[in-house]
């Protein structure tokens, strides 16, 4: 299985390309869903870093623009984490990147106007 990841510099970040892992459409928030998988499968806590967070509607158009790049975040805190803990998180990818087909996205159920990555709710599709 190859994933897709940004190295950052001093190394306490990893970024996966959801792109890689699930095929589902931007609109349906795959980050999301593989934030929530990563949670089920593993208790494995993590951000996204995309549409929740980036994507707006534009001003122009009324049609929503998506960033380019859909990523989830994993913190990594130096000397703290040993490489079983790493395996354990690659372990758990694995398993998820398996059943891909089965997992859906989500959609919001509330999403206030400003800063929705932290306050909005969703519900699967």
């Amino acid at each position: 299985m190859v994933i897709s990841t940004i190295q950052t510099k001093g190394g306490h970040t990893v970024y996966i390309n959801v792109a890689a892992v699930l095929p589902i459409p931007q609109s349906e928030f795959p980050s999301q869903a593989l934030c929530v998988e990563l949670y089920r499968e593993g208790a494995i806590h993590c951000v996204e870093i995309c549409s929740v967070m980036f994507a707006h509607t534009d001003t122009d158009t009324g049609q929503m623009v998506y960033p380019k790049l859909d990523l989830l975040r994993l913190a990594i805190p130096r000397r703290t984490y040993i490489q079983s803990h790493m395996d354990y998180v690659a372990d758990t990818l694995a398993r998820i990147k398996e059943r891909t087909v089965s997992i859906r996205g989500y959609k919001f159920t509330y999403a206030p106007e400003f800063l929705r990555h932290f306050s909005a709710r969703f519900e699967p599709l």
